[in-house]
C-alpha cells in the first residue's frame, strides 16, 4: 500500500503539479484515476473558480460556488464534490477488473479531514492495492497523519520527484503491458 502526498506550496501550485504529473503518466499509458483541479481566475474578485476533472478523460465538475460579495464562508460546493467522488468511485469497482494503477486526489482537504469527500475512496484504493497521491495543506496535515497512521510518505513538490516515485512503483504502462 502506497500513500504519498505533497505539501501545498503557493496557491494553486499543487494543482498545476498534480495535473502535469497525471498528464505525463496518462501519456505513458498508465491507468490513472481520481481527480485533478484547475483554477480559473474570476474577473470580479481575487478568488478563483475551482474545477476538478475526473481522470482520465472527464467529466469536469465545478466544485466552487459563489457566495456573494464580502462573504467569508467556505466556497466548496459539497454536492459537486460528492458527484465527482461518485464518478471516481466507479473506477474503483473491483468487480470491473480494471482498477486504476494510481489514484490521484487533488487534495486531502477539510471534507476529507472530517471523514467525507474522497477519504473513503483513498482507503478503498489502498485496500485494493492502488497507490494514492494527494496534496495536503498545513491546516489538514494533522488529520491526514491521523488517517494515514504512519503509512504516508511526503514527496518533494517537484515533477521529477513524482516521476521517480511513480517509477519506483513499477506500474506497467498499457503500451508495454
Amino acid at each position: 500500500m502506497a500513500l504519498a502526498y505533497i505539501r501545498t506550496m503557493a496557491r494553486g501550485q499543487a494543482d498545476i503539479l498534480l495535473s502535469e504529473f497525471a498528464n505525463r503518466l496518462i501519456a505513458q499509458g498508465v491507468r490513472v484515476g481520481g481527480v485533478v483541479q484547475s483554477n480559473t481566475t474570476c474577473t470580479d474578485t481575487d478568488l478563483c473558480d475551482m474545477d476538478v476533472r475526473v481522470m482520465p478523460d472527464g467529466p469536469v465538475f465545478r466544485i466552487s460556488q459563489s457566495l456573494g460579495a464580502g462573504s467569508r464562508g467556505c466556497r466548496l460546493n459539497p454536492d459537486a464534490l460528492e458527484q465527482a467522488v461518485g464518478h471516481v468511485s466507479q473506477s474503483l469497482n473491483v468487480a470491473s477488473g480494471q482498477l486504476p494503477q494510481l489514484l490521484i486526489v487533488n487534495k486531502f482537504g477539510k471534507h476529507e479531514a472530517d471523514g467525507r469527500g474522497f477519504r473513503p475512496l483513498i482507503a478503498d484504493a489502498m485496500m485494493a492495492g492502488v497507490p494514492v497521491l494527494t496534496a495536503v495543506n498545513p491546516t489538514n496535515h494533522a488529520a491526514f497523519q491521523e488517517f494515514a497512521q504512519g503509512m504516508e510518505t511526503c514527496l518533494p513538490g517537484q515533477l521529477p520527484a513524482l516521476l521517480d516515485w511513480a517509477a519506483e512503483l513499477k506500474m506497467p504502462s498499457e503500451q508495454t503491458a
